[in-house]
């Protein structure tokens, strides 16, 4: 029955279907207008370096620059550094670049995060900002470097920025990237005693008599130095690899596993 019911309808003519061939269809050459859109639609170079220098900054936002961290945060910003640091790779450090203030915001150093410890578990000390104010504007083949640490004691001081412990150091270029540091002196300076202080010592109420002004003087004129090279020592040094620098951003690593080190541009230091 289905056969005789097939039978009936009517089949229609056979015909040969000619299909194009992919292999054979011709594409126009790309025009002006093409190009510019696809571009537009590709992120610039520039472009994409912002945005790892943002990861970066965000992957290290809640260390408390590099004090608390865990493996899985470690291992992420080392991710993020060596994604900033591949566009920098193999071009000399510019000194013009470099001179300047840079302000710490994350390090894994251990002669750097002792500090952070040592404020975390005493409550008589804090410590502020910290920077390294590089000198070597007019220079080719090195200059000068600050570590500037600000610091307090609460009550005696002024909150955070009571008093400076400022390493200095000579640098040289030793090649594209690797500067030596020799260090020369370590001293505390800028002194800023707190308006307790100064109430105890020239109370308010009375006149502020020769030796009470003399007192204050002395503390905000107060620097004691040590120096750390002589001609019957050798001066410590360091070798540091300067991995990325922009008008905005320094990241540094401290030769022979010293510490990682990520720095943005600061106010300019007196």
């Amino acid at each position: 029955m289905d056969l005789a019911f097939s039978s009936l309808l009517p089949i229609p003519p056979t015909k040969a279907a000619v299909r194009p061939s992919l292999r054979f269809r011709s594409f126009p050459p790309p025009t002006k207008k093409s190009s510019r859109i696809a571009a537009s639609i590709a992120p610039s170079p520039s472009v994409e370096l912002e945005q790892r220098k943002h990861d970066l900054l965000r992957a290290i936002q809640e260390t408390q620059r590099g004090l608390i961290t865990t493996p899985d945060q470690r291992s992420a910003i080392e991710e993020a550094l060596v994604c900033v640091e591949k566009y920098d790779a193999g071009l000399p450090v510019d000194l013009a670049r470099l001179d300047g203030t840079w302000r710490l915001n994350y390090t894994s150093a251990s002669d750097v995060l002792i500090l952070f410890e040592a404020a975390a578990r005493l409550s008589f000390l804090q410590i502020g900002q910290i920077f390294q104010k590089f000198e070597c504007k007019d220079r080719s083949n090195g200059g000068i470097v600050r570590n500037v640490v600000r610091w307090s004691i609460p009550t005696l001081l002024e909150e955070q920025e009571g008093a400076t412990l400022l390493v200095s150091a000579k640098f040289s270029v030793l090649s594209k990237r690797n500067i030596f540091l020799q260090f020369e002196e370590v001293a505390v300076e800028n002194i800023r005693i707190s308006e307790q202080l100064q109430a105890l010592i020239a109370p308010a109420i009375l006149p502020r008599s020769f030796l009470s002004l003399q007192i204050l003087q002395f503390f905000r004129t107060l620097r004691a130095q040590v120096p750390v090279s002589g001609p019957e020592r050798r001066s410590p040094g360091g070798l540091y690899y300067l991995s990325y620098l922009d008008r905005d951003m320094l990241l540094g690593r401290a030769v022979g596993g010293g510490g990682v080190f990520v720095f943005t541009r600061g106010q300019p230091l007196t």
